[in-house]
């Protein structure tokens, strides 16, 4: 695309491409916060039901959510390349490309939805049984996974209409969405488990009912916003499958980001693997919750720098589709910077409050006891978590998802894994040995990323 493609016009009505550049950083990422946050509520609170519950019941939706994560990883075979392709035209003022784009997404993000309903209720009994639960954990596991996998096709959906909004730069849109989600989900898993009144009680199948309806709610929400409250104007149509060009700009970059996001996904559970073969008996059991309610905790930072990810993946798409490359590269270094100064803070937070975090979470005190020394292991890494992934967000932005995918590879499997089994299992030291094997593999990718960003040429490549 030619440096000159984007109108004078659409230049100056732009701040994502004329805007000062730090609180242009800023500004793409408060929204993309506050709908990040709303998410991690609901996560959250999930497992706080789970842990007033039992430890098996925490077990089963720390499985259930390392499942669902996979899945969402599935659906941004649509979601990633429809972020970078709506805002490289949106960049370069091709409104009628963006969508095009747009409607052939959502309606593969409808297919994809279908298809995981489908899979995920035939395979769900094989995640309990190669993480060798107890038999509670293992039904709870199950039921819960079955119940809540009719809720994929409205994820799909919802999560891929989310990724148009940002390529087009309205990113408060997904947020009031996800706090909608947020507040319904938190209030009807609540009203579900324990039946107050004339509401029936659930108990642990609770949590996924109020999932399910809080999902179909945002949903709706989603599919009406698209439809009439943005300049896409854009509805599910089964003709726009037809558009085989498009579908396939769509899959070549969005191909490369699923298999790492699969591969990746892959590698942390056969983490989750090595955590449940940590120790015996009680011990066990405790050291798994542990690190389920660790693994939620620390989205505490993980979520804000998908944020601020985010941001810069759509600052520079539209700074490219712009011909301006300096700024796009600016913009990436100016999103790692301001999500480091919000890891800072949460290092301190995970450090200092770790024994109240899990006196809080979880009525069991050996879980307690076992992760709170974990948990302050953990927060010396924040910093380089950070940086990896806003750097890896912000390449996936220009269309250029395999380097991460290798960055990813050799992170994971190289070191996570090998260093994770040698030091929880081989030298016995449990959770805090595989969480050190967790910081060294984030310290690493974080540097490599970091050196690609700086040196690549991500930013000359058409897509």
């Amino acid at each position: 695309m030619p440096e000159s493609a984007t109108p004078p016009a659409i230049l100056e009505a732009s701040p994502i491409l004329t805007g000062p550049l730090r609180r242009t950083v800023l500004m793409l990422a408060l929204p993309v916060l506050g709908e990040q946050l709303f998410s991690y509520l609901v996560g959250l609170g999930d497992t706080f039901l789970s842990g007033r519950i039992s430890a098996a019941a925490t077990s089963a939706v720390g499985v259930a959510a390392y499942v669902n994560w996979l899945v969402e990883l599935l659906f941004a075979l649509v979601g990633m390349g429809a972020t970078a392709l709506v805002s490289r035209h949106w960049g370069s003022g091709e409104r009628p490309a963006a969508s095009r784009v747009a409607h052939c997404a959502l309606a593969m993000a409808l297919v994809l939805g279908v298809t995981a309903v489908g899979a995920m209720y035939v395979v769900a009994p094989v995640f309990g049984a190669v993480l060798e639960l107890s038999d509670e954990g293992r039904a709870l596991a199950l039921r819960y996974l079955r119940l809540t996998c009719v809720a994929h096709v409205l994820t799909s959906l919802t999560l891929t209409g989310a990724s148009v909004l940002r390529g087009s730069g309205q990113m408060r849109g997904p947020m009031i969405i996800q706090g909608l989600v947020t507040v319904l989900n938190v209030l009807l898993s609540a009203l579900l488990v324990y039946g107050p009144g004339p509401i029936p009680a659930f108990g642990f199948d609770g949590i996924a009912w109020g999932t399910i309806l809080a999902r179909l709610a945002g949903c709706v929400a989603m599919l009406w916003m698209l439809r009439s409250a943005t300049d896409l104007r854009v509805t599910l149509r089964a003709a726009a499958l037809k558009d085989r060009e498009t579908m396939m700009r769509i899959l070549r970059i969005g191909g490369p980001g699923v298999i790492d996001g699969v591969c990746l996904w892959s590698g942390h559970f056969a983490f989750l693997k090595i955590i449940s073969s940590l120790n015996s008996g009680a011990v066990r059991e405790a050291i798994f919750a542990a690190h389920v309610i660790g693994v939620q905790v620390e989205a505490l930072n993980y979520l804000p720098a998908s944020a601020w990810g985010m941001a810069a993946a759509t600052l520079i798409g539209q700074n490219l589709g712009a011909g301006q490359r300096e700024r796009a590269r600016a913009g990436g270094h100016e999103a790692v910077l301001q999500a480091c100064l919000l890891a800072a803070l949460t290092s301190l937070v995970f450090y200092s409050g770790a024994e109240l975090i899990f006196r809080w979470m979880h009525s069991n005190p050996l879980v307690g006891s076992v992760g709170v020394p974990a948990m302050r292991l953990l927060a010396l890494f924040e910093i380089p978590l950070s940086t990896a992934i806003v750097y890896i967000a912000a390449v996936r932005g220009s269309g250029h998802t395999i380097p991460p995918l290798i960055i990813n590879l050799c992170g994971v499997f190289g070191i996570r894994l090998t260093l994770g089994y040698w030091l929880g299992v081989v030298c016995q030291y449990d959770l805090v040995g595989a969480w050190w094997a967790m910081g060294v593999d984030v310290t690493l990718r974080a540097i490599a990323i970091a050196i690609y960003f700086r040196l690549g040429r991500w930013d000359q490549r058409p897509v």
